[in-house]
């Protein structure tokens, strides 16, 4: 006789949020502590200890530079990446539902995509100059490409079984797109905008630092080169939260979207 079998699927239930919530917070706690050690071990003033961070972060709040330099380089960041989602979701849907632009315009994206970006700052600077425009234009580039590519291989990726169902029963060109390849496109477009948020994020970075010195990228640059390394962390610790409420923001939106998708689907 054999025993019982483990139950797959449905039959297992899947980590709660509070589960994941205090295991985030456990691994959270964890990483504290190891902060703590290390800026106990090595020598001073090379790791700001936690503590040290605190005061230096209630500092910065108290004398407004911290949110100064933030709204800057959320400004910045909100700008290229709004603009990248705004051409780069209909041009890879374009590229993919249209095959002949899409294996025509594809060669050159790539192309783009593989070229670093700071080679194209210089170009940037002298046509845009040193203000927002310029700085946004980084991002847009960075944010882009990998925008473009994922809706571009999500749309390419259609299941060719369901949209001959979808004709069989009358449904235009129009609503196959709609009802059909883009809720099947959904999870690429989702990565797209994670990867494009996460390098849009490092892009105002480098944009704050090679344009005018601003922003949290300025503060960064500033503290770097000052040896303050309590003020020099708090500009990274907001850096990453930043990159942490963006990815889960982008969690919560495909949560939403995927009842958009057709039942069924993978």
């Amino acid at each position: 006789m054999t025993g019982p079998r483990p139950q797959n699927g449905p039959g297992r239930r899947p980590a709660g949020a509070g589960t994941v919530t205090l295991m985030r917070l456990a691994f959270l706690l964890c990483l504290i502590l190891l902060w703590a050690l290390a800026a106990a071990t090595v020598p001073r003033g090379m790791i700001p200890s936690p503590a040290a961070t605190v005061e230096a972060a209630r500092r910065l709040l108290s004398e407004g530079r911290l949110q100064g330099a933030l709204g800057q380089s959320l400004i910045t960041y909100g700008t290229g990446l709004g603009a990248a989602i705004l051409v780069g979701i209909p041009l890879g849907a374009l590229m993919g539902m249209v095959r002949l632009f899409g294996r025509t315009v594809d060669v050159f994206v790539f192309a783009l995509a593989a070229t670093p970006r700071v080679a194209f700052i210089p170009l940037i600077i002298v046509l845009l100059g040193l203000g927002i425009e310029a700085k946004a234009m980084i991002v847009f580039l960075g944010a882009v490409m990998p925008i473009i590519l994922n809706t571009y291989a999500g749309v390419q990726a259609r299941d060719e079984e369901l949209i001959e169902m979808a004709r069989s029963t009358g449904a235009s060109a129009t609503r196959i797109q709609i009802h059909v390849v883009l809720p099947g496109a959904l999870p690429f477009l989702v990565v797209g905008l994670r990867l494009g948020a996460t390098i849009g994020l490092i892009n105002t970075v480098v944009a704050e630092l090679y344009t005018a010195v601003s922003g949290l990228g300025g503060l960064l640059a500033l503290y770097g080169n000052t040896f303050r390394m309590a003020e020099y962390f708090v500009i990274v610790l907001a850096l990453a939260a930043i990159g942490v409420i963006v990815t889960e923001s982008l969690r919560l939106l495909e949560g939403r979207l995927s009842r958009w998708r057709l039942p069924g689907r993978p």
